[in-house]
């Protein structure tokens, strides 16, 4: 074999361990030694996150938690930073800067005061990582305060690296959207989905565009009703500057009040991250996140045992009408709600349906199989708790499968639900509890989610805990499992919660081992 194909395996191997993005599978042949020929797994070296800017709101009071589970392989090295998206660009410009700038700047900042060097702190605007973890398997925090906050750009390298996590948590407590709102900081990328939006009178939604790259991103928003297609007015070739973020509010886009819509982002050069920020007049506000990709089957986990109203909105790309079985899938297995057996949608259309309290006090996870023919959807739910002028809502989109591992972030030992659906087979689980941020010791529990079963299990908890902790999900056998985790807390009487689903956190790659790819090539 030449030189030329030895660089070629050499660089797919760096590249699928750098990126994280690509798996690699080496081609099987018949009568082949399956464990000769299995590929190599290792740790990513570099993982991105983007985070969108968390409120407009002067009285939000936003933290940042950071974590890294502890994964064999990895180095001794490594660094993990979560900058705003503008200080890049800074940056590159101060490299520019002459000396004599440079010095005039740090006289300048030895000037401020106790006082002004907090705010730049807290608006996250001196250009240091908003959260600085120390090692891997212990959360780090970070916060900010007020309407300022920017968003974020997020890299990790070396031991930090495999299945960072990072979650956006914020406070507000009165006006448009109050309650609590969070969001999982996710990579960027070129296409989107977001079934549950609105653009109803009480409803204020934005499409929250960030690009971390050097170029400029041009993106189209598309937004699908009850009727098909919304006519808009700048929905296309949407131009994000490179290092920045931009808010865009879907009421400008259109002139159609739509109670439910389907918000589409594709992107048509570069690359951006994306959420959905709903915020109504009545029932406070959370962040919608992107909806898995379109399947003929989906899984929506972890929707709270006490909500008191669960509204499933979905959406078929293309011509083609989708006929979905509804279920939920309870404690006690899958089971059909009565009077929603099934669920018609409309290729094109985005179409919605109130299914009440259908947990009924137990936890539960929608189910959708296709009852005929196998048309791709979206799907996503809007929860309600609590009554009258107590409600609160949150949204839960259909998920992957927990994958290999996945962390959620920000617990708190009476705070927090951890979901776990397994809608297939039995599953054995493994749940780890991280050290506290402030101080505590790791512990694990495994957990048997039975077919067809939705459990909300007892959390391990650290010992001596102080501060916020980590949940890591690793299944145990090849059995598909779901999982969400639910926040919660309580101001002047209302019940404020958000829900993060836990897909594959991507912290490892399959790499083809050299020898067995000499073979494949040489044919």
């Amino acid at each position: 074999m030449n030189r030329t194909t030895l660089s070629l395996i050499a660089g797919t191997a760096a590249l699928a361990a750098v990126t994280g993005f690509a798996t690699l599978n080496e081609p099987k042949t018949a009568g082949a030694d399956d464990s000769a020929k299995a590929a190599a797994v290792l740790p990513v070296e570099r993982t991105s996150l983007l985070c969108p800017a968390p409120s407009t709101s002067d009285i939000a009071e936003t933290s940042y938690t950071s974590f890294t589970p502890v994964t064999k392989g990895t180095g001794g090295d490594g660094t993990a930073e979560l900058v705003a998206a503008t200080e890049e660009s800074a940056d590159t410009a101060d490299d520019k800067a002459s000396d004599k700038d440079d010095k005039k700047a740090d006289e300048k900042a030895d000037e401020k005061t106790d006082e002004d060097k907090k705010k730049d702190k807290k608006t996250d605007k001196s250009g240091k990582s908003v959260v600085t973890p120390k090692e891997p398997g212990t959360p780090a925090t970070g916060d900010s305060t007020g309407g300022e906050s920017p968003a974020l750009v997020g890299t990790a390298e070396g031991k930090f690296a495999p299945g960072w996590t990072v979650q956006e948590t914020t406070e507000v407590a009165a006006g448009s959207g109050r309650g609590l709102q969070g969001v999982t900081c996710t990579p960027a990328d070129t296409e989107f989905w977001f079934p549950g939006a609105s653009t109803a009178a009480d409803r204020t939604d934005y499409v929250h565009l960030t690009n971390p790259d050097d170029s400029a991103a041009v993106a189209d928003i598309e937004l699908y009703g009850k009727d098909g297609a919304l006519q808009t007015t700048v929905g296309e070739g949407i131009t994000v500057p490179p290092h920045s973020s931009e808010p865009v509010l879907l009421s400008t886009l259109t002139a159609d009040k739509e109670d439910d819509l389907t918000v589409h982002v594709n992107v048509r050069s570069g690359r951006v991250g994306a959420a959905v920020q709903a915020l109504d007049d009545k029932l406070g506000g959370d962040w919608l996140a992107a909806t898995t990709d379109p399947a003929a089957g989906l899984v929506v986990p972890g929707i709270p045992k006490d909500a008191t109203a669960v509204r499933l909105i979905a959406y078929a790309p293309g011509d083609a009408d989708a006929d979905l079985k509804v279920q939920l899938a309870s404690p006690s297995g899958l089971i059909t709600p009565a009077g929603h057996e099934t669920v018609h949608v409309k290729g094109g259309m985005t179409t919605a349906v109130d299914l009440g309290d259908v947990t009924r006090g137990e936890a539960g996870s929608i189910v959708l199989t296709p009852t005929d023919r196998s048309v791709p959807v979206v799907a996503a739910v809007r929860v309600l708790r609590g009554k009258g002028g107590n409600q609160e809502s949150a949204f839960i989109p259909a998920s992957a499968p927990v994958g290999t591992r996945a962390s959620a972030v920000d617990n708190t030992a009476k705070g927090t639900t951890l979901s776990l659906t397994a809608p297939k087979g039995t599953a054995k689980v493994k749940v780890t509890a991280s050290a506290g941020s402030e101080g505590g010791t790791a512990v694990s529990k495994t957990y048997t989610i039975k077919s067809g079963t939705t459990q909300d299990v007892e959390l391990p908890v650290p010992s001596g805990l102080k501060g916020t902790f980590a949940l890591t999900v690793e299944p145990l056998n090849d059995t598909p499992v779901y999982a969400a985790r639910t926040l919660a807390v309580t101001q002047d009487g209302v019940s404020g919660f958000t829900v993060q689903t836990l897909p594959d956190d991507r912290g490892t790659v399959e790499v083809p081992r050299a020898d067995e790819n000499v073979a494949v090539l040489q044919k």
